[in-house]
């Protein structure tokens, strides 16, 4: 199971370079310090996400979720819309510890955008990265309000904790806050486990992001909601969605076995539901990429 952030946390056309910086343009955004350092625990717990005081924390990650978490404002890029890389992009595994110079406050969906930049600029220096864009005319899904009165569904609610006050550590500053315990929903974020979802916090970007892990499609917000809601999602995972390596980490539930799929689960608990539709959709194409420099 990861966080995804919980811990503060047609055609193809249109090729763009994302990894070249222009002759004579200003110099992407870095991370003030960074370390980089092979993880050789195995299987186990993984946590990867942005926090105050403008660092990035990484632990058990293969760098194809850094690319993920780099390229996937707010929200980590599902796998489908990577391709490219040797094999080692997803079998081995990292630790990572960065911090960047003074404290970027967060985006209205999110950690800081400048963070993200940073990921980038760290993956071009560290990993010599080197990707490109392609958009591809592809099967999306449309994330709308189901009910034609408006309302929402008994697990979707307006958020109960103001998130930007929190991840700066409180109206009056402070320490951020801890991660929560095992199998407990963070105050502001995303949580995904095996059969369930939930949220604190959370934008209808940010639902649409994680919905797509759980459909391998993009869903594109149709609902018109605004503002940041507290999400609670269970449902019946089907095969797609496997057990992650090692089993359930001490303290998460297990999957409920008789209950909705997605589909249904979302119509019910939420008062949303997905059309099915075909639209552009940004495919990251990894063009190369080295193990990382030591520190």
């Amino acid at each position: 199971m990861k966080s995804f952030f919980a811990a503060i946390v047609g055609f193809v056309g249109a090729v763009g370079a994302w990894s070249a910086w222009p002759v004579g343009a200003q110099a992407p955004p870095a991370f003030e310090v960074a370390s980089i350092k092979p993880n050789k625990s195995g299987p186990g717990p993984q946590r990867i996400g942005f926090a105050p005081g403008g660092r990035f924390v990484a632990t058990n990650i293969p760098v194809m979720d850094l690319i993920a978490a780099a390229y996937g404002t707010p929200q980590p890029l599902p796998n489908f819309r990577i391709t490219g890389g040797p094999s080692w992009t997803t079998s081995d595994r990292f630790d990572v510890a960065a911090k960047a110079e003074g404290d970027p406050q967060p985006g209205p969906n999110g950690p800081p955008t400048e963070m993200f930049l940073m990921l980038r600029t760290m993956l071009a220096d560290r990993f010599k990265l080197a990707v490109h864009n392609e958009t591809r005319e592809m099967p999306i899904y449309a994330l709308v309000m189901d009910r034609s009165d408006g309302r929402m569904g008994p697990q979707l609610r307006p958020a109960a904790v103001d998130c930007a006050a929190l991840r700066r550590g409180g109206p009056r500053g402070g320490a951020p806050p801890a991660p929560p315990p095992p199998g407990q929903p963070p105050p502001c974020g995303m949580m995904m486990a095996p059969g369930r979802l939930n949220g604190g916090g959370a934008t209808m970007v940010m639902l649409s992001t994680v919905l797509s892990r759980l459909v391998s499609r993009v869903v594109v917000d149709r609902t018109g909601l605004t503002g940041n809601y507290d999400v609670a999602l269970e449902f019946t995972p089907d095969q797609s969605m496997p057990l992650p390596p090692g089993g359930l980490p001490p303290g998460v539930p297990a999957a409920p076995v008789d209950g909705p799929s997605v589909f249904t689960a979302l119509r019910e608990q939420l008062g949303l539901k997905l059309d099915a539709e075909r639209g552009p959709v940004e495919i990251v194409v990894i063009d190369h990429i080295e193990p990382p420099t030591p520190d």
